[in-house]
């Protein structure tokens, strides 16, 4: 199966870089092995992107995205990469199931949740550990839930889990918030909302359900237990770089090195979204990011190749 350009990831970044790949005459082929729209499906409102004065659920935001792409004829391939390679300029891309070509790639593979790694956060995910109040914060309704970070993540699931929760602790590391100062403003003024600082997580306690957090100051050293239901942890992120690791440069964080045209150090290759290193990971600049390497796969194509497959019904792959 021969593609113009593909792209691996179906979030805002990788919906992004479809829409203006296919408008501008590419085939355009991409990947996803989950449910379009990646991570932001599990926000409940997203109020900070342009042109929708009322809030819009991430799952919403990114099938308007989705519909959008496949109007201008993207195809989107429900599987699973397993391998990235080269063959001269050609780019290779391999599932379980066929083997793509194309004459560029768009790396949108974003990034995941960093674990706390403490005793018992293993055995309780799933059994009152998570990492989306969005998902599970109903599961809580009346009862104490903490989270456990100080980033804007954090601050805007707590705010969204004193809907349900009687009470949600705050614990950071630090004596002070790293969110926004306008969810900071919210958090303070939210009376189900309390904060334990200078102060991290030790050990997860329970028997066959989360009872207690052992917390430990990190200036004093003194340590507490923190009866709670559940604790939801928003600690930083990790690059999804599993199958780029030995290609593509990256940042001491794993993140992917470009250059303002979202090119990587490998000639056609682009990254764009949560994968790239960047000061803001937000869904307005992951859409900007999908924009520029789209914009930048043409103009590189157009200036390799003698011509573009075009638009049309998707070829039949390589068994």
């Amino acid at each position: 199966m021969y593609y113009d350009v593909m792209i691996i990831g179906g979030g805002p970044a990788g919906l992004s870089a479809a829409i203006y790949a296919a408008r501008g005459g590419l085939k355009t082929g991409l990947f996803e092995k989950g449910i379009i729209g990646g991570q932001i499906n599990v926000t409940d409102e997203v109020e900070n992107y342009p042109g929708f004065p009322e809030p819009i659920s991430g799952f919403e935001l990114t099938d308007k995205m989705r519909q959008q792409a496949e109007r201008f004829q993207a195809h989107i391939i429900d599987e699973e990469v397993t391998a990235i390679g080269l063959e001269g300029l050609c780019k290779i891309v391999e599932t379980q199931e066929n083997k793509y070509r194309a004459k560029a790639l768009i790396v949108c593979t974003g990034a995941h949740p960093r674990l706390l790694n403490v005793p018992g956060e293993e055995r309780f995910t799933g059994r009152g550990v998570s990492y989306c109040a969005t998902c599970d914060g109903a599961l809580y309704r009346n009862k104490v839930v903490a989270v456990v970070g100080g980033g804007d993540s954090a601050i805007e699931e707590g705010l969204f889990l004193t809907r349900f929760a009687s009470k949600v602790i705050v614990i950071h590391r630090r004596d002070e918030l790293r969110a926004q100062k306008i969810l900071q403003e919210r958090a303070f003024k939210n009376p189900k909302i309390e904060f334990i600082w200078d102060s991290v997580v030790r050990e997860i306690h329970g028997n066959g359900k989360i009872e207690k957090l052992e917390v430990v100051n990190v200036k004093t050293q003194q340590a507490s237990f923190v009866p709670v239901d559940g604790v939801f942890i928003y600690v930083g992120i990790l690059p999804n770089n599993e199958l780029l690791e030995s290609m593509l440069e990256q940042d001491s964080g794993g993140f992917l090195l470009t250059d303002d045209h979202m090119h990587t150090n490998v000639p056609g290759i682009y990254a764009a979204g949560d994968i790239r290193s960047t000061v803001l990971r937000q869904v307005v600049t992951a859409t900007s990011d999908g924009a520029v390497a789209a914009w930048s796969a043409e103009k590189w194509i157009i200036e390799n190749f003698d011509h573009v497959e075009g638009l049309g019904e998707a070829p039949s792959a390589d068994k």
